[in-house]
């Protein structure tokens, strides 16, 4: 691509004073793992793909489904029954050419987690169940990595920024998970498919904002809740 076609391309945000054209070479320099390519890491693949994210890593293990396509936005009806991964990979290529797609067509385990997490500069977590998602974050404490946190339910959702310049991180907040049988899911209690689109664009928001250097709202958790439409901020 020329170069005058990058400025085009990414010209809304290079006009923001706070971002210009280095924070837009940030972007474009920047290595950036979303773990799960469901509800959430739609969004954020989706954003993080326009806005221009130079390596772009996806790790899924799963398939897309039917029931999937009111939320996870990024697959469609031909995707059904085919690697979510691929599925991710082929609208990130539609979208914008230029990202280095990494596929990881796997699950985070406590094997491969720290060879796969140290690839990257920032991690995303969109995964959906609390073993995949403590691992995730004890993997970003000890390897030193920023981690953007988010999860949805029914109307609900939360979002917040861990272990990012020395910040608390999700055991500071929640120090054990909880047992598995006392797990509601989206399987038995539903989500209302705009959530995870509100939820996932706020996470990758704020991956751009540690991409590019902006403020961020440190040990603090965002509570949304779309059932009468409050957000709330709690400080650990």
């Amino acid at each position: 691509m020329k170069k005058e076609d990058v400025f085009a391309r990414y010209s809304r945000q290079v006009f923001i004073k706070e971002i210009g054209l280095e924070g837009q070479r940030k972007i474009m320099g920047s290595k950036v793992l979303v773990v799960g390519a469901g509800g959430l890491g739609s969004p954020v693949i989706q954003y993080l793909a326009a806005a221009g994210t130079g390596i772009l890593g996806v790790a899924d293990f799963d398939k897309v489904e039917l029931h999937n396509l009111n939320r996870q936005v990024i697959h469609n009806e031909n995707s059904v029954g085919k690697s979510k991964v691929k599925s991710a990979e082929a609208f990130v290529k539609n979208l914008n050419h230029q990202i280095d797609f990494i596929a990881i067509e796997k699950k985070i385990t406590a094997d491969n987690a720290e060879e796969i997490l140290s690839r990257f500069d920032l991690i995303i977590d969109g995964s959906d169940n609390f073993s995949t998602r403590y691992l995730i974050n004890d993997t970003c404490v000890k390897l030193g990595k920023p981690l953007v946190y988010g999860s949805i339910l029914g109307f609900s959702g939360q979002v917040a920024v861990f272990n990012c310049n020395g910040s608390r991180n999700l055991r500071d907040i929640f120090p054990e998970p909880p047992f598995e049988e006392d797990i509601p899911d989206c399987d038995s209690l539903g989500v209302l498919g705009a959530l995870p689109g509100i939820v996932g664009s706020m996470m990758a928001g704020l991956a751009l904002s540690i991409i590019t250097d902006l403020p961020l709202p440190l040990n603090r958790l965002t509570l949304i809740d779309t059932s009468d439409w409050t957000f709330q901020t709690v400080g650990f």
